[in-house]
C-alpha cells in the first residue's frame, strides 16, 4: 500500500534509530517541503511492540515531555521486542500549541481511521492506523486537559471491554500502568482507541493534569507508571523499570450522555464543585454571569449524572456547549481481579 508519509527511519531494522516521518506539505514559501513528525525505533530480539505516542492534541505538554525523555533514555540493551516512540505525533498542532492543527483544524483523535490522501491530520491518522497499529500490541497514548481543561491528577483510561477474558487482561494492565484512576469509557469510532482495537492492539490513554501548564507530581506519576507498564509486558528491563507501580487505582466509569456538564450560556461561569467533589444528578454545577447585563440573574447549570468530579473547565470565559465538568462513578470489585 503506498502511503504520503515517508519514515525516514527503517522501522523494521535492530537497533535504536531516530529521525522523522516525512508528511508531504506543499505551500508557497516550500513547494515540495515535508513537515517533520519525531520518531524513534529502539528493537532487539523477539518481544512486542509496543508504541508511545503524545502531541496528538498541540496543547497537552506532559506527554511530550515523557515520550521525549524516552527517546533519550532507553537503549537497545533494555528491550525485547520493539519500542516505537512519537512525541509529537500531531506535529503541526504540537509546533503550534494549539489542540488543533492549524493547517486543516484537524482534531487528530476525532479522524481515525483517516484519509490516505487527505488533509495533512487525516493522513497522519491513515498512517498510524494503517502502518503503525497494524505492527502494535499495545499503545499509550499520552493526554492531559490541555489549554482548557484541568484533569484531578494522573489518570489513565481504556475502551469497556468485550469479555471477561479482555476485562482481566485489561484490568491487570491498568494496575500494572498504576496512575490514581482508571476509567472504562464506550467505544468511538473515530478516537486512537477504537483505532488500535481494529488493528488487535490494546490502546491505553492518559488524563495528566491539564490547564496549559505541566505539574511536576504528575509528571513523575505519570513517567513510572508507563515504565512500570513497559516492564510488566516484557518489552523494557533493566534500570529504567521502576520496582511497583504509582498507585493502586481506582477503577470507575464514564458515561457520555450523563457524565458532562455544559455551558448553557455566553458568559463566565462560576463553578458549584471542586475537582474530587462527589455530586448528584440534579445538583447545581455552576453558574453562568453576565456582567454585559449586570442586572441580569446568572443561569443556572445542573448535573445531569452522578459521580466524582474528575475534570473542569481550566479558563473563565464559556460559550453555550463548553464543557465545564466531567464526571466519573466508581465501579467496585473489578481490581481485585
Amino acid at each position: 500500500m503506498l502511503h504520503t508519509i515517508k519514515s525516514e527511519i527503517d522501522l523494521d531494522a535492530p537497533g535504536k534509530h531516530v529521525g522523522y516521518l516525512r508528511l508531504p506539505h506543499s505551500v508557497h514559501r516550500s513547494a515540495y517541503g515535508w513537515l517533520p513528525i519525531p520518531i524513534a525505533s529502539i528493537k532487539r530480539g523477539e518481544g512486542p511492540v509496543f508504541i508511545v505516542s503524545a502531541g496528538s492534541h498541540g496543547d497537552e505538554y506532559e506527554g511530550q515531555i515523557i515520550a521525549s525523555s524516552l527517546m533519550r533514555d532507553i537503549s537497545p540493551d533494555m528491550v525485547n521486542g520493539q519500542i516505537i516512540i512519537l512525541p509529537m505525533l500531531n506535529f503541526p498542532a504540537a509546533d503550534a500549541g494549539t489542540r488543533t492543527s492549524p493547517l486543516d483544524d484537524g482534531n487528530l483523535n476525532r479522524l481515525f481511521p483517516g484519509v490516505q490522501s487527505g488533509t495533512p491530520t487525516q493522513v497522519i491518522a491513515h498512517f498510524v492506523e494503517h502502518i503503525l497499529l497494524a505492527k502494535a500490541d499495545y499503545i499509550v497514548d499520552l493526554h492531559s486537559g490541555g489549554s482548557s481543561l484541568l484533569y484531578d491528577g494522573a489518570n489513565m483510561m481504556a475502551l469497556e471491554p468485550r469479555d471477561a477474558e479482555e476485562e482481566a487482561r485489561v484490568i491487570g494492565l491498568l494496575k500494572a500502568f498504576g496512575l490514581p484512576r482508571a476509567f472504562l469509557y464506550q467505544p468511538n469510532s473515530v478516537n486512537i482507541t477504537a483505532a488500535a482495537r481494529r488493528q488487535n492492539a490494546l490502546c491505553f490513554l492518559t488524563e495528566l493534569g491539564g490547564a496549559g501548564n505541566v505539574d511536576k507530581a504528575i509528571l513523575q506519576q505519570g513517567r513510572q507508571g508507563l515504565l512500570h507498564l513497559m516492564g510488566f509486558t516484557g518489552v523494557l528491563s533493566g534500570s529504567l523499570v521502576p520496582e511497583s507501580a504509582p498507585a493502586e487505582p481506582q477503577l470507575m466509569s464514564i458515561d457520555r450522555l450523563t457524565h458532562y456538564a455544559y455551558a448553557n450560556h455566553r458568559g463566565i461561569w462560576e463553578p458549584l464543585a471542586q475537582l474530587g467533589d462527589e455530586v448528584q444528578a440534579g445538583q447545581p454545577a455552576a453558574l453562568i454571569h453576565f456582567p454585559d447585563e449586570p442586572l441580569r440573574e446568572p443561569q443556572v447549570v445542573t448535573f445531569d449524572g452522578s459521580g466524582q468530579v474528575i475534570c473542569k473547565r481550566a479558563t473563565a470565559r464559556v460559550k453555550r456547549g463548553d464543557c465545564l465538568f466531567q464526571l466519573a462513578a466508581k465501579r467496585l470489585g473489578l481490581l481485585d481481579i
